[in-house]
């Protein structure tokens, strides 16, 4: 398969060029009009597929529920916002629950599927602070343990990549630790630890900052706390949801300029509400409701996960939050891919990467989708 545009997004740039790929490969990059292609898509812009980490579900299902068509059902039609890889994400439950949630992306990913890749699962709770707690349901939040998140680790498999978890609630860090010298990136969210605290986190192998904004201790000019300790720490990742509703876009704009390029993650936080009707749900186990807006809140008012598609997410940050494009594409593409370990295949247009890509008007239409060479829109 031959594509070419006279927009394609290449070293942070947009270059006349032709993307040849086969067998779920890119093969050859060439000079636009250099040869026959089987599709021009003239001026469009071509772009790396985006890359969702933080995802609990749509289109009526949420990773909780350990569905496999639900799963399945998701992975096909996600392209649709521009998503070919994502982590399907939990949230805090029995153990039980998540065991068999876990195990059910196990099966899936075995036994096939369609559509966006699964390139690991995002572990948010049950490892969290109750103070900050969101809709995580509160009765089974708990400190986190070594020897508990072995077994979550078994029954997924080994395809736990990302663990968003309090630190303050972790004793000597013993769990952060293990789980980066075990190739698990911890995620500081839903937490009320301080800047000091913070900081220790990252010290003993914490990679990122979930939902700045959401489900964390302020700012105070006299005590920076985690919405501080995520703009002071340069290093660290920091997911943002742009949908205009968890976080002023003004804030949007902060944290980029705070970040710079190649620190912040462009996330969805959705949920099985996307794609579906507005009105009542259930998620975690609590009852949700979906407004004519989108956005998704329990019974007494608070935020609870969104209907948030990244297509739209990226267009807020550049044409509404006034991020510049190149930070604003880096955050949907090679950003997660670096903080999940898969930057050497996916998150970027390149000879030898995955052919996962994305075809955008300039609306922020997604025109066409591939993922790994196969269309799937």
């Amino acid at each position: 398969m031959k594509i070419q545009s006279k927009r394609v997004w290449i070293a942070s740039q947009f270059i006349e060029a032709i993307i040849e790929f086969n067998e779920g490969k890119i093969t050859h990059i060439l000079p636009y009009g250099s040869c026959e292609v089987d599709i021009d898509y003239g001026n469009e812009r071509i772009l790396p597929g985006f890359i969702d980490v933080h995802t609990h579900g749509a289109y009526g299902f949420d990773t909780n529920d350990a569905h496999p068509e639900g799963l399945r059902n998701w992975s096909k039609n996600i392209p649709e916002e521009g998503v070919t890889a994502f982590c399907p994400t939990t949230i805090t439950q029995s153990v039980e629950v998540l065991t068999n949630a876990l195990k059910n992306v196990v099966d899936v990913v075995e036994e096939g599927y369609e559509g966006a890749e699964i390139v690991g699962i995002h572990f948010e709770g049950p490892y969290l602070n109750v103070k900050y707690k969101g809709a995580q349901p509160e009765q089974y939040i708990i400190p986190g343990t070594v020897e508990q998140f072995k077994h979550y680790q078994k029954a997924a498999n080994g395809l736990i990549k990302l663990i968003t978890m309090a630190p303050e609630n972790d004793k000597n860090f013993e769990l952060t630790r293990y789980l980066a010298n075990n190739g698990v990136a911890v995620t500081i969210g839903h937490s009320a630890c301080t800047y000091e605290q913070a900081v220790f986190s990252v010290a003993n192998g914490a990679k990122s900052f979930t939902h700045v904004f959401n489900g964390m201790s302020p700012f105070h000019h006299r005590e920076p706390n985690l919405i501080g300790s995520a703009f002071r720490l340069r290093d660290i990742y920091g997911e943002i949801i742009a949908d205009g509703v968890h976080s002023h876009l003004a804030n949007v704009n902060t944290l980029f300029t705070s970040k710079g390029r190649d620190k912040v993650v462009m996330i969805t936080d959705s949920m099985l509400a996307k794609g579906c009707p507005v009105g009542k749900y259930v998620f975690g186990g609590q009852e949700v409701e979906m407004y004519p807006d989108g956005s998704v809140h329990l019974p007494d008012g608070g935020l609870a996960g969104s209907s948030a598609k990244m297509n739209v997410c990226l267009r807020n940050v550049v044409e509404k939050a006034l991020v510049p494009i190149e930070m604003a594409i880096t955050a949907c593409t090679i950003n997660p891919a670096k903080l999940i370990n898969v930057d050497d295949r996916k998150g970027q247009l390149c000879v030898g990467y995955d052919a996962d890509i994305v075809v955008l008007d300039d609306e922020y239409n997604v025109i066409q989708t591939f993922c790994r060479g196969k269309k799937c829109l």
